[in-house]
């Protein structure tokens, strides 16, 4: 079977978008003996991409392609599609090249719809632009992946798409998620980063969405520090000024050009892992922290409960949310034995998004979609 990606965000994105679609890509690799036909509009191999014999990587040729990049991605693969005599198109990030569901079978992947849902979040032309690709996707590819139940749901009710072209097919995480490491080698990851014995983790974009300030807030008063990963954006100036405002800066530490290795350490060296984003399509920063068999704190609604299980605890992510937090957090440090309970039963329910359950579900609907 001959498969096309579209490798944009594997090959060029740090975050969510570009780490689904590595991990989708090593999965088939490591589980199949498909042929990958990876599209990819700008020559740059890094981030981990893995070439390997049956894996090609497709990109502009001659100066009209290569100076108008995009045109390329949105209508010339397309063409390519039919040359390279594909099985499957797979859209890995919400959109689909012009036409190419005429001539290829093709599934896309939408992970969220938070641009319709929360477009006080995004400016009018992102959420022009988005609304027109997803929509377009969600109604030419023969079917659609969504990543959790909520984005089915969401799918159905904005696009008014028939639940049955849809399929839940959830993500997993990087491998190095997985892997045990030696004390040796925490202890190196816990001196280069000056951590802390004890501290509350959060990972991820720091932006209003993920709704950091609310753990800042539930720290006040107390000596747990809080340590996130993740990219600042205007947002964390209300956390840092917050932080100034209650002489808090020592407490609260920001650490940026970790590697994913050493951010799985860091996973398992923290205390408890705090999630409250007020909406995601997923939240893998959740089943990280679950293989990791770190406490997990995160916020109910949204996708949250399918990617946490019942092992985890829930506040509300919009209102008292800081009590709440701090709540949790308190009643966690008291008993050992509520932790050492949730982190069996989030590990347990973390085998619902090994590699093996990942590949066997997107194997069924790629079955489908040629038969």
């Amino acid at each position: 079977m001959r498969i096309g990606f579209d490798a944009k965000r594997a090959f060029h994105n740090l975050r969510g978008l570009g780490n689904y679609s590595r991990d989708l890509i090593r999965i088939l690799q490591e589980r199949t003996d498909m042929e990958l036909m990876l599209f990819n509009p700008l020559k740059r191999k890094f981030l981990g991409v893995k070439m390997t014999e049956k894996t090609t990587e497709i990109n502009p040729k001659g100066f009209f392609w290569k100076r108008f990049k995009s045109l390329w991605r949105l209508f010339y693969i397309t063409t390519l599609a039919q040359k390279e005599r594909l099985d499957i198109y797979h859209g890995l990030s919400g959109e689909i090249p012009i036409g190419i569901y005429k001539y290829v079978p093709t599934v896309v992947t939408i992970h969220d719809l938070i641009f319709l849902r929360f477009p006080q979040w995004y400016s009018a032309f992102d959420r022009k632009i988005h609304t027109l690709k997803f929509r377009y996707a969600a109604q030419k590819a023969q079917h659609i992946i969504a990543i959790s139940e909520q984005t089915k749901q969401d799918i159905v009710d904005y696009f008014h798409i028939d639940p049955n072209k849809i399929s839940v097919v959830y993500q997993g995480c990087h491998a190095a998620f997985k892997q045990t490491y030696t004390e040796k080698e925490k202890d190196q990851v816990r001196e280069k980063y000056a951590l802390p014995d004890r501290f509350v983790l959060n990972v991820g974009a720091i932006e209003a969405r993920k709704n950091a300030l609310e753990i800042v807030k539930a720290l006040k008063g107390t000596d747990l520090p809080l340590i996130m990963v993740g990219k600042k954006t205007a947002y964390y100036e209300k956390v840092e000024a917050y932080c100034k405002e209650n002489d808090m800066q020592s407490q609260v530490r920001v650490l940026s050009d970790v590697s994913m290795q050493e951010l799985a350490m860091i996973y398992q060296i923290a205390t408890i892992f705090c999630y409250p984003s007020v909406f995601e399509g997923f939240g893998i920063p959740i089943i990280e922290a679950l293989f990791s068999k770190t406490p997990v704190i995160t916020s109910k609604g949204s996708c949250f409960e399918e990617a946490g299980g019942s092992g985890s605890i829930y506040v509300n992510p919009t209102e008292h949310t800081a009590l709440e937090i701090r709540q949790a957090i308190d009643q966690l440090l008291a008993s050992s034995e509520r932790m050492q309970q949730m982190k069996e039963v989030g590990y347990s329910y973390a085998q619902k998004f090994t590699d093996e359950k990942v590949c066997e579900n997107l194997l069924k609907v790629y079955q489908e979609l040629i038969s």
